[in-house]
């Protein structure tokens, strides 16, 4: 593809990955300053805009081609509003600047939380009846989704990746590392709980597979994932190996937890700002449920495949760890 990309959340973990490995090809979207800034200090092409007020035109160059839209606020736990003030109207605020430059093709990161419910679900397809939302960051992934597939002149293509880690993460494995030195872990339903996550570079290479791909994939929505079906006990204790952490396990009922979780999540609602419980019954669900995406679309139609297993992800994310 000719011409600019432009990057949204390139101060984030995956907006930033994939602005690098564009190198002067990108120009990456912030409101912060100082992150902005780290990445100028790299070499890398920067603008300032805080979503979702209009785009700085006078800053934007005139060859930008594509858009990836990494940009958005991922919890599993907070105010409708802020949700939807972020992932809706940031959306729209995108897609209104890549219709004014006729721009062709606008990849956006949405979430596999759009499937999200308190059961077993193995081997989603995109084509699956999507559920009522189970929080607001899942309504608002949703509702953006639907704003960018009505967009069809911007070509739009949607990935929806699973568990993303690597170099640079600051949720997941270390929110898992951290819950595990804090406190014994919960095993519900005899440790039954699986799921597949993604490591970076995959993620990435799926986001250039959908800038490259021709006009058939658009409207097009796409299941990204490592592949693998990895037990959440295995993911705990492989990467708690590599910290130093002994991990303890306490076998706990799974209806009273949600109920405790319901409860505090009831209390956070009436609260300022609705601060995240120290429960919720969306972790809960990822530790007591059996879920996985399927990807034989991203397969077939992107010609794209995972490379990077979970054994060989950690030890690349704890190797880049040690070198800092």
């Amino acid at each position: 593809m000719s011409g600019r990309i432009l990057v949204t959340g390139a101060t984030g973990f995956l907006g930033g990955a994939v602005l690098r490995r564009l190198g002067v090809r990108g120009i990456g979207q912030g409101r912060d300053v100082q992150r902005l800034a780290m990445l100028s200090d790299q070499g890398l092409q920067t603008v300032r805009w805080s979503l979702p007020d209009p785009a700085p035109e006078a800053e934007m160059p005139e060859d930008i081609s594509a858009i990836v839209h990494a940009a958005g606020l991922s919890a599993p736990f907070g105010p409708a509003a802020s949700f939807h003030r972020v992932n809706v109207l940031g959306t729209e605020a995108v897609l209104d600047f890549a219709r004014a430059r006729r721009i062709r093709r606008v990849v956006f990161v949405s979430s596999p939380s759009v499937y999200f419910a308190l059961r077993d679900q193995l081997n989603v397809s995109e084509d699956m009846v999507l559920p009522r939302p189970f929080n607001a960051y899942a309504a608002s992934k949703r509702a953006a989704e639907r704003r960018v597939i009505g967009t069809r002149e911007v070509g739009p293509v949607i990935l929806r990746p699973r568990g993303l880690y690597g170099p640079g993460d600051t949720a997941l494995l270390p929110r898992l590392l951290c819950a595990a030195s804090d406190r014994a872990l919960p095993r519900f339903r005899d440790g039954r709980a699986r799921i597949d996550l993604t490591y970076i570079d995959d993620v990435v290479a799926a986001v250039l597979a959908a800038l490259d791909a021709g006009p058939v994939v658009t409207g097009r929505v796409y299941n990204i994932s490592g592949g693998e079906v990895l037990s959440i006990r295995n993911i705990v204790e492989d990467a708690c190996a590599r910290s130093g952490i002994p991990p303890r396990w306490r076998d706990l009922p799974l209806a009273p937890a949600l109920l405790a979780a319901r409860a505090a999540e009831a209390v956070a609602l009436m609260r300022p700002g609705q601060p995240e419980p120290a429960i919720t019954r969306y972790a809960l669900g990822l530790f007591a449920y059996a879920q996985s995406l399927n990807i034989s679309r991203a397969r077939e139609e992107l010609g794209w495949s995972p490379r990077v297993s979970f054994a060989e992800g950690l030890d690349r994310t704890f190797a880049a760890k040690g070198a800092t």
